[in-house]
């Protein structure tokens, strides 16, 4: 999703508070994020100009309720592209050339596009989504008791940074900072090690310590419920990695 001409509406007719704009940024999201939400999908704010969604259960001309709903709370109107592919990187890259191909994001004629394919083109059936829950092991005892608020911040900002880039390119991730020390990860259907080598990479680089639950399921919000009761029995147990798959053996 994607604002229209959002830099020169900032500054029209003159520079616009920046307080303001990051409330209409803020409540956008929450907009968004319930939206997609009601289809059992995850949103990630991106850039709050650009916000990302994973959504198997929404068909995509259902985003012309979303584009309406927008046109009538807030000042902005906004642009969708869809794509689908086998990772999720892979499906935002074909989401972000059919927006692209629609027109420029600072293009004044381009008005509430929905990009998602060749008219009549029929997709094709979604496959399940695996959600990796990562947070920091610890983070009160050993940084939000102990060190500056902005230091643990930066910290934090690191440890995501690195964990992003690695999962982006081994494996196509796309890998979100969501709040606190919590971080989410989309990804294909990769192995354990995936993740094992992901959490030692970002102690190796920053000597942070990660752990991880992973969830598997048709749509975000299933994959991501097993994904935190995963996490959830790292906390318990100190396992690093947990799978929902390990958690059902083990009841």
């Amino acid at each position: 999703m994607q604002i229209d001409e959002y830099g020169p509406w900032t500054v029209t007719p003159a520079p616009r508070r920046e307080t303001d704009l990051q409330a209409l940024q803020a409540s956008l999201f929450a907009e968004f994020a319930d939206f997609v939400g009601e289809y059992d999908g995850y949103a990630f704010y991106g850039r709050f100009d650009n916000m990302f969604a994973v959504a198997n259960e929404i068909d995509p001309g259902t985003y012309e309720r979303f584009q309406r709903r927008v046109r009538n709370r807030f000042p902005v109107t906004v642009s969708v592209g869809v794509g689908q592919a086998s990772t999720p990187a892979g499906a935002l890259g074909v989401a972000s050339d059919r927006l692209q191909a629609a027109g420029s994001a600072q293009d004044g004629d381009r008005r509430e596009i929905l990009a998602v394919g060749d008219a009549g083109e029929d997709p094709s059936p979604t496959g399940p989504v695996t959600v990796a829950h990562f947070d920091v092991v610890d983070v009160t005892g050993s940084f939000t008791d102990r060190r500056n608020a902005a230091d643990v911040t930066l910290a934090i900002r690191r440890a995501t940074l690195e964990l992003a880039t690695y999962l982006r390119e081994e494996y196509d991730c796309l890998t979100h900072f969501v709040g606190g020390d919590n971080v989410i990860a989309i990804c294909p259907d990769v192995e354990t090690r995936a993740f094992e080598d992901a959490v030692d990479r970002v102690r190796g680089e920053t000597g942070i310590e990660l752990q991880v639950g992973v969830g598997r399921g048709p749509t975000a919000h299933a994959a991501g419920d097993d994904a935190k009761h995963a996490l959830e029995r790292c906390r318990a147990t100190g396992v690093r990695v947990r799978g929902a798959d390990q958690l059902r053996a083990n009841d």
